[in-house]
């Protein structure tokens, strides 16, 4: 089955990507991403500080897949926000990607005091064509707000940790107001909660795993979701999930799973 697709302006972004984060083997990376064209997956979600966007570039060219199937994201590095910088660094992505532009670029954290002229400095390079959407990652509704005073055009997406233990409504009710599509990183919670009763009902009740549900409400809750695997029965698994839906009781049933459940970075501080 086809993944359906979300729109961002004149371009579309499936809605569920594999996201390569820690897999640093080369080995590792080519069998997850051959494992992953396999299953239906053209949306790969990377970074420079993840060290494999050389991986990644390698692996599409040599799968035989035509650039235009493919969905390519990456995420610009804190050390590489001042403007000179980021230039390079996203001239040094594309080198290594293998690619003469990016689908998705991402400014990887809200850093106090750089975040503005990063954000200007991307706008500089949408604009000359090596990037077709911009967004943010790990930024909270007070950092969007913020760039409502600066930015000549708002992201398109906003990269953030959600799942059903940790589904921040506030945020997901202001970027919907706002235009802004959520994309969901670490969507398992890295299997912190995995013998909840909830979930574990309804799942037996769908005949679907306990991550198929998890990753079913992202889909219900309209975000792009990102589930990380190098394994390839789980990458398959993760991506197997339109052919049942979460009925409209069982998603308010689900709402009562959220406690807040924080398994990576937390940006709600940063000034």
């Amino acid at each position: 089955m086809a993944v359906p697709t979300i729109t961002l302006g004149n371009y579309q972004i499936p809605q569920v990507g594999l996201g390569v984060w820690q897999v640093e083997n080369s080995e590792q990376f080519q069998t997850a991403f051959t494992a992953a064209v396999g299953a239906g997956y053209r949306h790969f979600d990377s970074a420079q500080v993840y060290k494999n966007e050389q991986m990644l570039g390698d692996a599409w060219v040599a799968s035989g897949l035509k650039r235009e199937e493919l969905f390519l994201t990456t995420k610009v590095w804190l050390d590489n926000f001042p403007a000179s910088r980021l230039k390079r660094s996203v001239d040094e992505s594309l080198q290594k990607l293998q690619t003469e532009y990016i689908d998705l670029l991402l400014l990887h954290f809200p850093v106090t005091g750089l975040r503005k002229g990063a954000w200007k400095a991307l706008e500089a390079v949408k604009a000359s064509g090596k990037v077709r959407n911009i967004g943010v990652s790990n930024y909270t509704i007070r950092h969007l707000e913020g760039m409502k005073k600066y930015a000549t055009e708002m992201p398109v997406i906003n990269q953030v940790e959600l799942h059903v233990f940790l589904q921040q409504p506030e945020l997901v009710d202001y970027c919907r107001e706002n235009g802004i599509v959520l994309e969901a990183y670490s969507p398992l919670a890295h299997g912190k909660d995995m013998k909840n009763e909830i979930v574990q009902q309804l799942a037996d009740k769908y005949g679907k795993s306990y991550a198929q549900i998890m990753l079913r409400w992202c889909i219900e809750e309209g975000m792009v979701v990102l589930p990380k695997s190098v394994t390839p029965s789980r990458i398959e698994e993760n991506i197997a999930l339109f052919d049942f839906a979460l009925s409209s009781e069982d998603l308010q049933t689900l709402k009562t799973c959220d406690r807040n459940l924080r398994t990576c970075w937390s940006p709600v501080r940063v000034p």
